[in-house]
């Protein structure tokens, strides 16, 4: 797993893509863009995952994080959320907060199980009309 700046934006692109659907993939355009903020950070998983994170004072948030379909199951998810959970920690979140849409069982599983607590529900999140639950996680000062 490496650090993915702007530089990296082509490839988080493409993974994002192969990982969802039309209308749900992020450009190159959009990944190099979140980078530059501040308190954004990226890590890729040359193999084919990402997870990007956002961090503002004591709170962070994950904004997006897949796997591609034909490495799953295989604990990179786990890995990359994990990396993200210690990067914002180090940077002095307390907490680290995500969204996932209601149906995604494999990602409210991965969640759980790292610890992460539903706190809420938003109705009609995402474009097609599904909810989003919203979940958080208490992190140790890094």
């Amino acid at each position: 797993m490496i650090a993915a700046g702007p530089e990296a934006a082509a490839a988080l692109a493409a993974i994002h893509a192969a990982c969802f659907g039309p209308g749900e993939a992020w450009s190159a355009a959009d990944f190099a863009s979140q980078l530059t903020l501040p308190g954004v950070f990226g890590r890729l998983d040359p193999a084919g995952g990402l997870v990007l994170a956002r961090v503002a004072g004591a709170e962070a948030e994950i904004l997006t994080l897949g796997v591609v379909p034909s490495v799953r199951r295989g604990g990179r998810g786990r890995a990359l959320l994990e990396a993200a959970l210690a990067e914002a920690a180090g940077r002095g979140a307390r907490a680290m907060f995500l969204e996932v849409a209601a149906e995604n069982a494999a990602a409210l599983g991965l969640y759980a199980a790292a610890g992460f607590a539903v706190v809420g529900r938003r109705a009609r999140y995402y474009a097609g009309g599904a909810d989003a639950v919203v979940m958080r996680r208490a992190l140790a000062a890094g």
